[in-house]
């Protein structure tokens, strides 16, 4: 049986929630920010108006207000936004009991099996559920209905806002094949970039492309994105109910003043890998990778990863790692805006075995006596909350020269 996806996905959520209180900025360009005087200063979502000016998401204020002078900032309301998220996923459950949140103001629906209860038309479909979003919750829609989901997703993309689009079996080459291959699901901006030196812009090239090609520029994910691109995706769409699997446990934070001493970084490191450590622990996870992204001031990003020796949830392991990873990617003083810690490659509890040698046995008292006393801090930080007690490294240092 053919599949029937959709993909619905809010235009300009954020935004569009607070115009629900801020009716008169309309037809105004606004946008919602995050808070200069703490250094998150980037536009969260903007209106219409906005995005005519080309103020463009994640941006920086300076730039946004530099495009469009008369440019109405609104900090976001992040609990309101999930209340609402809440209620447009309701509605989805009303159609189908398979509603996969992608984000949250982006879901896809399976409807292929519930359709007929609702006139057999899919795109009638979609257009109820635009108007219903309308009515019933002040927002606005783009759907997208195809046979897989990232074709749906392309159509939910293709036309905004508030707007359907099938792409169906019959017309898709003619739709996807012409679009910018940064247009499709997972092809990020550095992977759009290598494609490009290679003379692939469009989809259309990339399906023409051989997958052993791909898999040498891109890894696995080139013959995953060949597939997509030959509309061969068969990933199904999960309940918002089942659990996901937890891929990667991450924890990054824009600093108030940069970074530019080894005391300093050392400093935010732990506090980072305190807390991926503990929510490891929370989950019962064990990390057999570290992740770590450095961001300067000019928003250039930094990225290297790390196998580590053996599964670990503790802080100490992270930090060390982690503290490796900044010192091969930075060095003082140049100025850190932000760091961001990721554990990776995770492994549940009954897998997290390690190959024993004479080492291994040597250290495992040490560890054990680590587990104990982590174990103790989350129960100390359960009972007295999360600044009760603080791993030493995230003590901050005596000041030293900023000159390595």
């Amino acid at each position: 049986m053919e599949r029937i996806i959709l993909h619905c996905d809010l235009n300009c959520f954020y935004a569009s929630v607070e115009l629900l209180s801020h009716p008169d900025l309309r037809d105004v360009p606004m946008a919602v920010c995050g808070d200069p005087t703490s250094r998150h200063g980037i536009i969260l979502a903007k209106n219409e108006p906005a995005k005519r000016c080309g103020v463009q998401t994640a941006e920086t204020i300076w730039s946004a207000r530099k495009k469009c002078p008369g440019l109405v900032l609104l900090p976001p309301h992040h609990a309101l936004y999930r209340e609402f998220s809440q209620k447009v996923n309701d509605i989805y459950g009303q159609y189908t009991d398979l509603v996969e949140p992608f984000g949250i103001d982006e879901s896809w629906l399976d409807v292929t099996h519930t359709l007929h209860l609702f006139g057999g038309d899919a795109q009638a479909l979609a257009d109820t559920l635009r108007e219903r979003m309308k009515r019933e919750l002040g927002l606005t829609l783009s759907v997208g209905v195809s046979f897989n989901k990232v074709f749906a997703k392309l159509g939910s993309d293709y036309r905004k806002p508030d707007a359907t689009t099938v792409i169906s079996r019959q017309d898709w080459q003619q739709i996807v094949w012409p679009l910018p291959v940064g247009a499709l699901l997972y092809v990020g901006g550095a992977a759009k970039r290598l494609l490009k030196q290679y003379g692939i812009e469009t989809i259309g090239q990339l399906a023409a492309c051989r997958p052993s090609m791909l898999e040498t520029l891109l890894g696995k994910m080139g013959a995953q994105l060949h597939a997509y691109a030959n509309g061969a995706d068969q990933e199904q769409v999960r309940s918002r109910f089942q659990k996901e699997p937890v891929k990667s446990v991450g924890n990054g934070t824009t600093f108030p003043q940069d970074l530019t001493t080894r005391a300093q970084v050392r400093s935010g490191v732990a506090v980072l890998s305190d807390a991926v450590a503990t929510r490891l622990r929370h989950l019962d996870l064990y990390a057999c990778g570290v992740q770590v992204t450095v961001r300067d001031p000019a928003f250039h990003d930094r990225s290297r990863q790390m196998q580590l020796p053996g599964p670990t949830h503790l802080i100490r392991d992270l930090t060390a790692a982690a503290t490796t990873l900044v010192e091969q990617l930075w060095r003082p003083p140049a100025p850190i805006r932000a760091l961001t810690i990721t554990a990776i490659h995770l492994v549940e509890a009954e897998d997290a075995y390690e190959q024993v040698d004479l080492f291994t046995v040597q250290a495992a008292p040490a560890k054990e006596r680590h587990e104990r006393l982590e174990a103790a801090m989350d129960r100390i930080r359960g009972k007295y909350g999360q600044s009760a007690i603080a791993f030493g490294a995230a003590v901050p240092e005596k000041e030293e020269d900023p000159l390595p």
